[in-house]
């Protein structure tokens, strides 16, 4: 019984858990890395990421290699199975030891019978795998290995567009740093990565955006923990700019977690009253770490941003809210999402978007500015609802983003994600009329 069998066996157990929705990669891939050996700590993460990738092709691989499904309580079969075939198509790992190791690793799951199943439908992708993937091409699923119901959606939302992001959330994304101006500037902290080895390029539409060439472990970057940068993506960065708080004004970060756009404010103005609210309590422990490796200050709260509950009664200037949304402009950084959202999912969480909106408008100042953001590329969860904002409330009115990037809608500018660039986003910019 090798270490490598175990390794796998681990991870199949661990996929089966998140594919029957018992969390996400984001969530729980950490602290499983932790009880995982070092030396198989890359291995692991790059399967269980790898699975999800490419999930909608998998799943239609094993439609044409076994006879029928495998039952629920079979589940870590399956993800075996699921794992192996990502392997076998994209790792550079022996076949032989592939399939060796998943009939081995059913057998540690005491599962004798999957052993010879496994055994014969590996061998016979192997064999039969040119027609097989002909075979899986013809689907929608197979062809843009998203969900069905995705594909439609996309199709439908953007026909211009939809196969560029459909191939975009395919590839691995960049690592984009955000300088933290009140330490250093891009230009100078360009010159700190050449000085370390590291190539970068400064980004496009963030004037604090640095793309790396090539990902690295934050402690190779130079002052990372004296708060000279952070990562963060350069759509997310765009923010800060966009909701132009100015010296002395009250703020609300009202989705905060994990405090990058949050950061990013204070480090373009440190002089905010500036308070941060945060639904989820084992998320704040994240954001009160990103404030004091940057040296900031907030007033934390934990609270729901649909309930005012948790309100002082005292009004805001300018108003964040990076609403919780679908993630999907976001699907190269976390890929479980095309197995974990789904369709009727978006529903509730729009319903959940207008309800937040509609709650901190309240508390917004007259003139005063909120800014909506969402890493979604759906229009049902973006320019709809602030649309039905706008005409629920007659006290509301767009602000124009007149900007170089994403393309302008009927209300807010959409980014989609770019090959070695930014990720999905939507931003749209609303302010409250004097009469209010």
């Amino acid at each position: 019984m090798s270490n490598d069998t175990n390794v796998r066996v681990q991870i199949a157990q661990f996929l089966a858990q998140l594919l029957q929705h018992q969390g996400s990669l984001a969530s729980r891939l950490p602290g499983m890395l932790n009880r995982v050996e070092e030396r198989d700590r890359a291995l692991f993460q790059e399967i269980c990421y790898g699975t999800f990738r490419y999930h909608p092709q998998l799943v239609a691989l094993t439609k044409e290699l076994l006879r029928k499904p495998f039952r629920e309580d079979d589940a870590d079969i399956n993800a075996l199975l699921l794992s192996a075939l990502y392997q076998l198509r994209h790792l550079s790992v022996a076949p032989h030891a592939v399939i060796n190791e998943s009939v081995e690793g059913a057998k540690q799951m005491g599962k004798v019978w999957a052993a010879k199943l496994l055994n014969a439908v590996l061998r016979r992708y192997q064999r039969e795998k040119e027609q097989l993937e002909i075979y899986v091409s013809r689907s929608d699923a197979g062809q843009w290995n998203h969900p069905d119901w995705m594909v439609a959606k996309l199709k439908h939302n953007w026909p211009d567009q939809w196969q560029d992001v459909l191939k975009a959330n395919d590839l691995s994304p960049p690592m984009c740093l955000r300088v933290n101006r009140t330490h250093t500037d891009r230009d100078a902290y360009l010159t700190h990565l050449k000085s370390a080895g590291i190539d970068a390029r400064a980004g496009a539409f963030s004037d604090d955006a640095i793309y790396l060439t090539a990902p690295c472990p934050v402690d190779r970057l130079p002052g990372f923990f004296d708060g000279w940068a952070s990562v963060q993506d350069e759509a997310a960065q765009l923010a800060g700019p966009l909701l132009g708080a100015k010296p002395g004004e009250r703020v609300l970060d009202a989705c905060a977690a994990p405090g990058g756009k949050l950061c990013h404010l204070l480090e373009l103005n440190d002089d905010l009253d500036i308070d941060a609210l945060e639904l989820e309590p084992k998320r704040a422990p994240r954001i009160e770490e990103n404030l004091e490796r940057l040296g900031q200050r907030a007033a934390l709260t934990i609270g729901d941003a649909a309930e005012r509950d948790w309100w002082n009664g005292q009004p805001y200037d300018r108003i964040l809210v990076d609403a919780p949304c679908s993630a999907t402009g976001v699907i190269r950084r976390n890929p479980d999402i095309k197995v974990l959202r789904r369709n009727e999912d978006l529903l509730g969480l729009a319903s959940t978007q207008l309800a937040i909106l509609n709650n901190l408008w309240g508390m917004l100042k007259p003139s005063g500015t909120l800014l909506y953001a969402t890493c979604s590329i759906f229009t049902q969860e973006n320019e709809r609802v602030v649309e039905r904002f706008l005409k629920e409330n007659a006290d509301a009115s767009e602000l124009k983003i007149d900007a170089p990037w994403g393309i302008e809608r009927p209300v807010g500018r959409q980014l989609f994600p770019q090959p070695n660039g930014h990720d999905g986003f939507y931003y749209a910019c609303l302010t409250r009329t004097e009469e209010a």
